[in-house]
Order: structure tokens, then sequence, then C-alpha cells
């Protein structure tokens, strides 16, 4: 049987982060550390970070929810995984926890990846602030190496991110970067298929959420005749069970989706929806949701386990003044496990 020790921490950004949900100093995450007296060496850490405000499971008795399902793992020595449908953070915890106990270190699969020997191509995060802020990240960006670069919009004026944009490819076309707007729901309806048009002329990837999650028919309006795929991502918050996967699917019908296991449904939820994806043609990658080194590698590792060649959001685990440390790298515009 297991014995679980749960560790709350209060994470610290080196530089707020402004996100659709406001600007974050701080975040706090809980640490599951799963160990047993049959294996008396070995520990299993999992992380389960609700982001505020933002995820469904990010409730007032988050704490206590979390420590009765480690009490029924302690006691059971399983969980169900289905009970844990509606607390996607908690699930994403336990399940790599779990995984960690089992592998016996922080390389949780093996793959070419996990042993050191490829790295994961990864788009490099600008955050959303004023032209000259964004302008200076993306400069840094650029130099670093990076081919594949994430804007998020809508936190200034539309001409201002139109003219970065134009800025950016006058120099590079689409060949040497590849750029990828989140309007994390910013634009309204009635204009939203008119700023699509005026982006797409731009050579852009993608655009996620440009309008407010809950309007399915007014996204699907948009899928249908958009010049620029639509990548959903706030969309797949609170639709948990494979039910509703397929009836956001195949209502909405996007181009992508973006699964932050966190707030998907962590590792089993993903794969939900990436069979239910696929099964559509509909494209998909992975990213991380501003949790610390151990959720980001968790998701790396799995990642690496499903050959997706896009870009993959895994950039943010170097965030925080007080992070945890892991054998992760970024080098030039790829994500590396040092073994």
């Amino acid at each position: 049987m297991y014995t679980i020790k749960i560790v709350p921490r209060v994470l610290d950004f080196k530089q707020p982060a402004g996100t659709s949900r406001g600007i974050y100093k701080s975040r706090k995450v809980w640490y599951i550390h799963l160990s047993s007296s049959e294996h008396p060496r070995r520990i299993g850490i999992g992380e389960c970070a609700p982001l505020p405000n933002l995820s469904c499971d990010d409730l007032p008795n988050y704490e206590e929810i979390l420590a009765q399902t480690c009490y029924q793992l302690e006691k059971d020595g399983i969980f169900d995984k289905d009970s844990l449908r509606n607390y996607p953070s908690i699930l994403f915890g336990l399940e790599t926890a779990l995984r960690h106990y089992e592998a016996g270190n922080w390389a949780l699969w093996d793959t070419p990846f996990s042993r050191g020997e490829v790295g994961i191509p990864i788009n490099g995060l600008i955050w959303m602030g004023d032209f000259n802020k964004m302008f200076s990240q993306i400069e840094q960006k650029m130099q670093s190496g990076f081919r594949c670069i994430k804007l998020k919009i809508g936190a200034i004026n539309f001409e201002e991110e139109l003219s970065l944009i134009r800025h950016i490819r006058s120099h590079f076309s689409a060949k040497e970067i590849e750029l990828r707007v989140d309007a994390n729901g910013a634009f309204s309806p009635s204009d939203a298929l008119e700023k699509l048009k005026r982006l797409s002329e731009l050579d852009l990837h993608s655009i996620e959420q440009p309008i407010r999650a809950g309007q399915w028919e007014e996204m699907a309006k948009l899928t249908a005749v958009t010049p620029l795929p639509i990548a959903l991502d706030e969309e797949l918050i609170g639709c948990n069970t494979i039910i509703d996967k397929q009836e956001l699917l195949t209502a909405i019908r996007p181009q992508y989706i973006i699964l932050k296991p966190s707030l998907h449904g962590g590792i089993c939820g993903s794969e939900e929806w990436i069979r239910e994806a696929e099964q559509l043609n509909i494209g998909w990658w992975a990213t991380s949701a501003l949790e610390s080194n151990i959720g980001l590698n968790a998701i790396a590792q799995w990642c690496a386990t499903l050959n997706n060649p896009l870009p993959q959001g895994l950039g943010t685990g170097m965030l925080f003044t007080n992070n945890v440390e892991m054998p992760l790298d970024i080098r030039k515009d790829c994500l590396w496990f040092r073994p």
C-alpha cells in the first residue's frame, strides 16, 4: 500500500504573466509525494496545479477533495479515474506520481526523448504586454533560434498587434518562422471573421480561441469559413466525458485542439481527446499550463510517446524564481531531457 504526503507550494513568477484571466504574480500548486514500504527507496511525485478562475476544478474545497482522493489511494491501492473526470488537475497529479513511482526516475516512459537522443520542438511564447515589451520578447526568441513563435494577442490595440506581426513577416517568411496567435477569446463574434481575414494575410499557422468559449454556434460558423485555421483551448475545459468531447468536436469542427493535461482530463482524458479528434481529421498539439518543472517534465515525457511532429507548447516551466530542479534544457527551439 502507498503512503502519500501532500506538499502545497507557492510559485513566484520571474515577471508578471499576463493571461486572459488577468496577471499572475504567483500561483499555488500541490505536490503529491507517494511512497511504499515495498520499495522504501522509491518515490513518486506528481503536480496538481489548477489555474485560478480557469480550471473546472478551481474550487474552494480543492485541498479537501485532493486529501480525500489521496486517502482513497492509500486505503485501496488504486483510484477511480472516472470519478476524477471533473478534477483534471488532481487526476493528472495522481497519474504522473504513480508513473514516476513505477519508472523509478524522471524518465517516465522509455523514448528517444527520455534517453536524451532527441529534443521536442517547442514554440517560443510571447506574453501579452505593450508594443515595446512584446517586440523585445520577439527579438530575444528569434536570437535564441526559435522557428515557431506564439503571440498572445488581444491585450493591446488590434492595429498595433497587426503591425507587430507585419514587422516579423517583413524580416522572416513563413518558411523561416511559423507564427501562432492566441486571442484568448478577445474578439467579438461580430468582428471576428474580419480580423481573421486580416491576420490570414500575414501567413500565420493558426489562431487559438478567437472568441470566448461557450459560443458553440458562433464558433462553428467561424471554423466553417475561416481563412486561418482555428485551434480550441479554453473551449475544451469542462468537457470531461467522451460524449461531451464528441459533441463539442462534431458541433464545432475546429482545425486543431490544444491539450493541457492539467485542464483537459489528465493524461487519460487528453488521450481521449486525441482519439476523438483524429477520427474527425482534427489536428492537435500539447502544451503545459504554467506548471512547475515537475508537471512540465511529465507532459513532455508523455508527449514524446505520441510522435506528433508539430512544435509543442512546452516552454513554460522556466517561469518561476523558485522552480523545482529538473533535468530539462531548452536548446535553440527544442526541449531536451538529460537522463
